[in-house]
């Protein structure tokens, strides 16, 4: 199959894009799936979503890539206390965040730990995620567990921007962005622009644990959600509840 060049996908990287009030997201370079140690052409999208929390902390969802400059920007925003992995996928470089921020707290997402030590991945983590908000953020970001098997994840939702953050849950991926085979995957998976759809490994699970999902599911439409940030594609700006139950309802 023939590798095409394409542009890159979210200019400008690494720098803090605002995406509500005390919310941004801070797109990251491509990386690439590694399989037993060996580099694969394929080629993902990384995002940071970076909340500002009222006593001046910053809660940082899914850490990019480490960046002197990005640093900077975000010291003159508040204190990097929060460096959180919502699943066992997202933590690859809280690692580098934590050692550049030793009073930072780390917060494991279920299975992560192990999966890190597995890979000899270099990295502390202090506090482990569940589906209830801890005190740090509790009343600023809720937050619950939506099942998935290996892919589940944490979700959260930030009240004063009505903003739901995700990691891997939905993908909305810009096909004409898209190297294949990736092209190829997202349209064969139905997970592109401009309506997205839940990630296909996902999909199993979430029907085999249907009263949990529902219950997930319940919860995140209570909070009314007006947009949604993704960890891979285009965010959904507008119509976030209505996003979430189009999606769903299917499993549901």
């Amino acid at each position: 199959m023939t590798v095409t060049q394409v542009p890159s996908l979210y200019d400008p990287i690494n720098e803090y894009k605002r995406f509500g009030p005390d919310i941004g997201i801070i797109d990251g370079p491509f990386e690439y799936l590694t399989v037993a140690g060996i580099r694969l052409p394929l080629a993902f999208t990384t995002r940071m979503t970076v909340v500002c929390l009222k006593g001046g902390d910053l809660f940082l969802h899914s850490p990019i890539a480490f960046d002197d400059a990005i640093a900077g920007r975000l010291q003159s925003m508040g204190k990097i206390r929060h460096l959180v992995s919502p699943n066992q996928f997202h933590y690859a470089h809280i690692g580098e965040w934590s050692r550049a921020f030793p009073d930072a707290v780390t917060w494991a997402s279920p299975r992560v730990r192990g999966r890190a030590r597995t890979r000899g991945a270099d990295v502390q983590f202090k506090m482990d995620l569940g589906p209830d908000a801890p005190e740090e953020w509790r009343g600023e970001i809720d937050q619950t567990a939506i099942p998935g098997g290996s892919f589940g994840e944490i979700v959260f939702f930030h009240r004063a921007s009505k903003t739901l953050i995700l990691a891997d849950t939905i993908f909305n991926l810009e096909l004409n962005k898209l190297n294949q085979p990736w092209r190829l995957a997202a349209w064969l998976t139905a997970m592109y622009y401009p309506h997205g759809q839940i990630f296909f490994g996902m999909r199993l699970p979430i029907l085999l644990q249907k009263k949990r999902a529902r219950a997930a599911i319940d919860k995140i439409l209570s909070w009314e959600p007006e947009r949604i940030v993704l960890s891979h594609g285009r965010c959904f700006e507008t119509s976030g509840s209505e996003t979430i139950r189009r999606l769903f309802n299917w499993n549901m």
